[in-house]
């Protein structure tokens, strides 16, 4: 950046052209009188030149709302009061808080999006960054390219997690240009999805010391921009898959009237949410000693020789049980019923374990801890209503998991339970040219690894398929189809 975060800068209204409060000299006019900081320490440029130096010129996308909420943190220290009537001439801002809490923006911004996202803090934008990005807008708003035709995409990935960043990762290696959406609190978590709930990661190779959740995350996220991948931080909400190119519309703008993102070739990567119970105290002790994957969690060391509960009847809930009984020094297993409806064999190896208790007729109603970790559970019988108490350092939820498909509209072929349907040991949905990978079909594993395997194979897939695309298309033009 052209100057440090922090640093004043004084932007005189008069001075920008086109502006309310400048002379009206049109869309065309002279950059001379711009700051040269807010065209990246270049020269300004006029119309016609091409944009060079490896800086890439004016694009249609706009600046990711969920910046504009994390630049409210800039002060009036950083950037000058006047610095919102300057931009409200070219429809940047229709008001903007230099050192307020939120942000009410207008397009290109998208106001709906900004006022929803403002109470999910993404990193803060320094004021310099924020300068160079206002610049980067106005500079293709008053040079007319603000709103080109929209581009025909190679390959969109929709998710964030490591099954996406996988794919995003391949694919722009291979030279596709990937624009993946990560999502702002799809499915009630963070971009990056459950990977983002999860403290320790002890068991995704390359990582002997471990790593956190959102420390592998951000890893995966790095080397997905460093080849070349553009992240959009909106949630798509809305798909048209009936005929190529596919229209994916972002949340906030789904009518018909509202331009959708197009591309050749979809990648879903969406995941599953963990289901939750929602009892009290869950939202005080959610990782801090209760976990919905026994499998990511059970050998965090906050777990390991203490008494631990698991919610649930069915075979996932025997599987963790008798999983966590390599770590804890006993495991309870809450069941609402006065049976399984795990399959027979897995009923029986969790009730004849040695370590393991089953609690018939059992609700686990309330979370209790010391304010930073879980001690202990409420527990309340299903016929006398009757509560107890109940020591633990651990509970882990295992009701089952929602896959991330509703945006698709039913559009792709799903199994019983909503999971994508992918032909066996490839990536391939029902649709050609749509590909799904990670938990969104794979209902077995739920694991980061196994999910960012599953990214690979899609992104091979889907570079295939724009290949064979791309001679079909070649040899249509040429009159040999």
């Amino acid at each position: 950046m052209s100057a440090p975060d922090g640093d004043k800068r004084t932007v005189a209204p008069q001075s920008i052209p086109g502006t309310a409060h400048g002379q009206q000299q049109g869309r065309r006019s002279s950059f001379s009188a711009w700051p040269p900081t807010f065209f990246g320490g270049m020269s300004p440029p006029t119309r016609p030149q091409a944009f060079s130096s490896g800086i890439s010129p004016p694009v249609a996308r706009p600046f990711p709302a969920s910046r504009v909420a994390a630049a409210t943190t800039v002060t009036s220290g950083q950037l000058p009061d006047s610095t919102p009537a300057a931009f409200s001439g070219i429809g940047l801002f229709r008001r903007f808080s230099v050192s307020g809490a939120s942000a009410d923006c207008s397009q290109p911004f998208g106001q709906a999006a900004a006022a929803k996202q403002q109470h999910y803090p993404s990193h803060p934008l320094p004021a310099s960054e924020l300068a160079d990005a206002i610049g980067r807008h106005a500079r293709a708003e008053l040079s007319g390219d603000a709103h080109p035709q929209p581009k025909v995409l190679d390959e969109i990935i929709v998710g964030s997690g490591p099954a996406g960043h996988t794919a995003a990762i391949y694919a722009a290696r291979a030279n596709l240009e990937p624009v993946l959406f990560e999502g702002m609190m799809a499915g009630g978590v963070a971009p990056g999805g459950q990977l983002t709930t999860t403290t320790e990661v002890e068991n995704f190779p390359g990582f002997p010391e471990g790593i956190t959740g959102m420390e592998l995350t951000d890893k995966l996220r790095e080397q997905s921009e460093r080849f070349g991948t553009e992240i959009i931080t909106e949630t798509i909400t809305r798909v048209d898959l009936s005929s190529r190119p596919f229209k994916l519309w972002r949340e906030g703008a789904e009518t018909d009237a509202d331009e959708p993102d197009t591309c050749d070739a979809l990648i879903v990567a969406t995941g599953a949410t963990a289901k939750r119970l929602g009892i009290a105290g869950e939202d005080q002790y959610w990782q801090r000693g209760m976990s919905a994957c026994a499998v990511c969690d059970g050998a965090a060391p906050i777990f390991r020789n203490k008494p631990l509960v698991v919610i649930g009847g069915g075979d996932s809930a025997c599987e963790e049980a008798t999983f966590l009984t390599k770590y804890a020094s006993h495991v309870y297993i809450a069941v609402r019923r006065d049976a399984f409806r795990a399959s027979q064999i897995m009923a029986r190896r969790a009730i004849n374990h040695p370590k393991i208790t089953v609690l018939w007729n059992t609700h686990v109603i309330e979370a209790k801890g010391n304010g930073s970790a879980l001690t202990h559970v409420v527990l309340q019988d299903a016929n006398t209503k009757e509560t107890r108490d109940l020591d633990v350092s651990g509970l882990f939820y295992a009701i089952g998991h929602t896959p991330n498909t509703a945006f698709l509209g039913g559009q792709l072929e799903t199994d019983e339970t909503g999971y994508l349907v992918v032909k066996p040991g490839l990536s391939l949905t029902n649709v050609a040219g749509v590909f799904a990978a990670g938990d969104v079909q794979d209902k077995t594993y739920r694991q980061a690894i196994t999910a960012a395997g599953s990214g690979c194979m899609a992104a091979l897939d889907a570079e295939k398929y724009l290949e064979n695309l791309a001679a079909e298309e070649h040899e249509r033009a040429s009159g040999k189809l």
